[in-house]
Parts: C-alpha cells; sequence; structure tokens
C-alpha cells in the first residue's frame, strides 16, 4: 500500500511501528525527513501523529480518503452555561441575534456531509501573508506548495471528530479564545497541528468564500458574549465576513492579519 493510499481509517488500524514506516515513505518522497511519531488515544481508539521537516518548515501527515467533516447542528445541545451566556450577554446585548442559538450557528456552520480528500502534508503552523491575496497561490506554488481547500482545512483541524470544537464540545467562558494562556485550544490536535488557536488569527483557503480558524477578534472587540466569542475557534466555523473582508478593497491593505496553512502534496 503506497503513502497516498493510506486512507483515515487505515491510518488508525495501524500500529505505530507500522505508522512510521508510511511517515518515513512520506518524508522521502518529498525530500524531507521524519522528525516525531506518537500515537494518542483518540475517538473510542489511537490516532498516530507524524511531523515530517522540509526545508526548515515542518508539516503533519494528514490520511485522508472518505472522511466526515462539517458539524450536525440539528443534533447539538448547547452545555447550560453556552446556553446562559447567549441568553443572558449575547441577547442582551442588543446585536441582533437570533434568539435561538442554532440559528445564530447556521450562519457561519459548515453542515455535516461525507467528503473525499487526499492524503497530504499540512503545515504545522500557520503563516501570515506576504502577498496580496489573490498572489498567494502563485508564491506558494513557487515553494512547491498550495493552499489547502475548505474540506481539507475541516478534516485537518477536526481529525474525525464530531464536536463543536476539535477538543470537544465545551469552551472555558472564563478565559479569553486569543492570546497566551493555557486550555485546549493550545494544545496540539490529534494530528499535531497548532491550529483553530486563536481568534485574531483568520486561514483562507482555495475557496475565497471560506476563511477559518478566526474571526479578526471581531466577537472579542464587539463584546458578543463568552460563547460567541469562543465560535470562530469551532471547527467548521468558516466566517463569510471575514471571507468578504479579505476579498474587498480594505483587505488588499490588511493581509498581514490573515494567514494560511501550506500544504504538500503527495506524489
Amino acid at each position: 500500500m503506497s503513502v497516498t493510499d493510506l486512507t483515515f481509517e487505515r491510518w488508525r488500524a495501524l500500529d505505530q511501528e507500522a505508522a512510521a514506516r508510511h511517515a518515513r515513505e512520506a518524508a522521502r518522497q518529498v525530500g524531507g525527513q521524519l522528525v516525531h511519531v506518537d500515537s494518542a488515544p483518540h475517538l473510542d481508539g489511537v490516532l498516530h501523529r507524524a511531523l515530517i521537516e522540509r526545508a526548515g518548515q515542518r508539516f503533519a501527515l494528514i490520511p485522508g480518503g472518505e472522511v466526515t467533516v462539517g458539524f450536525e447542528l440539528d443534533a447539538w445541545q448547547p452545555l447550560a452555561e453556552q446556553l446562559d451566556s447567549y441568553r443572558t450577554e449575547s441577547l442582551r446585548g442588543g446585536y441582533g441575534f437570533d434568539p435561538d442559538p442554532r440559528a445564530h450557528l447556521a450562519q457561519f456552520l459548515t453542515a455535516r456531509r461525507t467528503v473525499t480528500v487526499p492524503t497530504l502534508l499540512i503545515a504545522v503552523e500557520p503563516e501570515e501573508l506576504t502577498e496580496l491575496p489573490d498572489m498567494v497561490p502563485a508564491a506558494l506554488a513557487g515553494r512547491g506548495l498550495r493552499l489547502p481547500s475548505p474540506d481539507e482545512w475541516e478534516h485537518a483541524c477536526g481529525a474525525g471528530a464530531t464536536t463543536l470544537f476539535r477538543w470537544g464540545d465545551h469552551c472555558p467562558l472564563d478565559n479569553s479564545p486569543y492570546g497566551a494562556g493555557s486550555g485546549p485550544r493550545h494544545q496540539p490536535n490529534a494530528f499535531g497541528l497548532h491550529i483553530a488557536y486563536d481568534v485574531y488569527r483568520a486561514e483562507m483557503t482555495s475557496d475565497p468564500a471560506s476563511v477559518y480558524g478566526g474571526d479578526g477578534g471581531e466577537a472579542v472587540c464587539g463584546g458578543y458574549g463568552a460563547f460567541v466569542q469562543w465560535l470562530p475557534l469551532a471547527t467548521a466555523n468558516r466566517n463569510p465576513a471575514m471571507a468578504e473582508f479579505l476579498t474587498g478593497p480594505d483587505g488588499a491593505d490588511m493581509c498581514e492579519e490573515f494567514s494560511t496553512r501550506p500544504v504538500l502534496e503527495l506524489a
């Protein structure tokens, strides 16, 4: 079985020694070096994390195949403290939010769906944009890289989790979703990525209408309430306002406020 045939389900079924062999083969294909492999409990099983370094940049191996991404909003039940925050802070703040938190979330979360994505390598850390948004694909291509698709970004972030956030359905409402600190957002995700960790970090994808990982601090600066402030870090949250800003005239002058997460394809 080649590395490109290594699906998410097959990856989870491997032992760590076999996972390391496949990861070394992936590193060889891209002219990189395997620098770390470990395994951790995930989704009632085990998931391996393999990090590969190439040209001074670290990438995580993301097995693909047929995977499920998005969020099943109809089945979601907000935690008591989340519902209380939404009612007492967000609704009473006079921002015009819908009384039903599900209706509010529906504006931002992609629907649960099954997609097919390739097995690939994706950067552990995002990169700040150094080019105008429409020039980023060419700049990445010059380095042998490309932008992730929305499906690839969501799969890389959530790693098969069905929860609102990559770490679960809860969020620490007594902490801010930005800056330094502790908590689940600062921990590497199941694939070893530093992702969805700061609402001020908004990441563009190959779809100009899909920006993930943050809202530029809009909810925090607007005082929308603790729960709503955390929502930009939800795995399926693609913020339409940020996408419109990025591709509009104002975004051209503030492209350094955005970032992307380069993809390195496997042969």
